[in-house]
């Protein structure tokens, strides 16, 4: 068990790294937004027809599916950094893809350019690994809220880049659905000088804690030797079984309410000025408590806050589906957000508690491949629920998908923050 006092200082090395990382974390941000907010009119504007308006978003996710699991075996052998300078890059590169087949006007060659840019955005995931890395057990959650913060911060740079596109599209001739495009490298080089500036890289860090934290006493994990560790070898473990059960629901349950917020405020009539304020604000919900959740995790538990988070989702569910008022429905989406939240860094603290450092990178890239697979897959189940029972049974199934991972989560223990019990052993078929 680790020893550490109720709140351990955090030395300036590592602030400094923390700081780094959310800003790359919020230039990351600001080129993710483009494929929800300029895919969909990009697609229609090439072949006419909406039909394929959502395949941008299905793209990025079958990319974060592909690349996820590698991803993390490379920064387990490398580094944090070598994972995420390869993710900005491809970011960077998918973006110019995209920005010169808007102009070519060209479908399979913006395909080719999400494609990429979602390898990258993938591989950046790994920035959380990093956040986790470099903090004790008791401060661990709040240093990756510090991180996901970023995400916020980018979420509000993005409409920024989008508004100058408009602004100077005429100058430079070229329409502002594809220059926005031609930003992100830009984001993308700031993005990586802050990387580049993060020393050492998080992975030594974290398998030299006790050089940072003289009171931490490192916890005996067990570590299976490299060609041994898999996804199979982390779901015989009973709380990162638990995790990635409770992401695959709050997941596949938040990429279903999102693409069916849009279609229930366009049936009641609402502009789009007004879908896309309902949508920020969700973002919101995502990314604006980060810190504070994180600061709950380290105080009350990873499980409590798991718990909490499938609460605040199963109530953002029903809000989105049970009136026609602009502001229950967008209370639903801020409350999908941020149950989304709650889990995502309980998660995510969680994994770190019971891995070790060189396997951090594999645990959050099968964490990542079960929430891809949950992006892809429940969108589209919501389609076919609104367009055969309704908006209402949709509101219904979400808080039914609560319901595996509320399973899980009753029968584990943490009697403290981040310790659990009997947290090797456990055969799946005891579940």
């Amino acid at each position: 068990m680790a020893k550490t006092k109720a709140k351990t200082p955090i030395p300036p090395l590592i602030k400094r790294n923390t700081m780094y990382l959310a800003s790359s974390q919020a230039f990351t941000g600001a080129g993710g937004q483009m494929v929800p907010t300029l895919a969909p009119l990009l697609v229609t504007q090439m072949i006419g027809s909406a039909a394929l308006a959502g395949i941008g978003t299905s793209i990025t996710g079958l990319s974060r599916l592909i690349i996820a699991y590698p991803i993390g075996r490379l920064t387990d052998t490398y580094g944090r950094k070598s994972g995420v300078i390869l993710g900005l890059l491809l970011v960077g590169l998918g973006a110019s893809i995209t920005g010169i087949a808007a102009m070519l006007e060209y479908f399979p060659v913006f395909l080719l350019g999400i494609l990429v840019m979602g390898l990258g955005t993938g591989a950046v995931q790994q920035l959380r690994v990093a956040a986790t890395d470099m903090f004790p057990p008791n401060r661990r959650a709040e240093g990756l809220g510090y991180v996901l913060t970023g995400s916020l911060v980018g979420a509000m740079i993005g409409p920024v880049l989008i508004r100058t596109a408009e602004a100077i599209s005429d100058t430079v001739d070229i329409e502002p659905i594809a220059l926005a495009w031609f930003f992100v490298p830009f984001a993308v080089v700031i993005s990586l000088a802050m990387v580049m500036r993060v020393r050492p890289d998080p992975k030594e860090i974290a398998a030299n804690l006790v050089d940072y934290y003289p009171d931490y006493t490192p916890p005996e994990i067990p570590q299976m030797p490299a060609g041994k560790v898999g996804i199979l070898y982390f779901l015989n473990h009973y709380p990162k079984l638990t995790a990635f059960v409770s992401m695959f629901c709050v997941q596949g349950n938040m990429n279903m309410m999102m693409t069916m917020t849009a279609l229930a405020l366009r049936r009641h009539d609402f502009s789009l000025s007004a879908i896309s304020l309902s949508v920020a604000i969700h973002v919101m919900g995502m990314f604006g408590l980060s810190l504070p959740l994180g600061r709950l995790a380290d105080r009350v538990g990873r499980r409590n806050v798991m718990l909490l988070g499938l609460v605040l989702a199963s109530a953002g569910s029903w809000f989105v589906v049970a009136t026609p008022s602009y502001t229950v429905i967008t209370t639903g989406t801020f409350l999908v957000g941020l149950g989304w939240s709650c889990v995502n860094i309980a998660a995510t603290a969680l994994y770190a508690d019971t891995t070790s450092p060189s396997e951090r990178g594999r645990v959050i890239g099968a964490n990542d491949t079960f929430t891809a697979a949950a992006a892809i897959s429940m969108p589209l189940v919501g389609g076919v629920v609104v367009e055969y029972m309704g908006m209402s049974v949709l509101g219904i199934f979400g808080m039914a998908l609560m319901v595996p991972a509320l399973l899980f989560l009753l029968k584990l223990r943490e009697p403290s923050p981040g310790v659990y019990e009997d947290p090797s052993e456990v055969e799946i078929a005891s579940v």
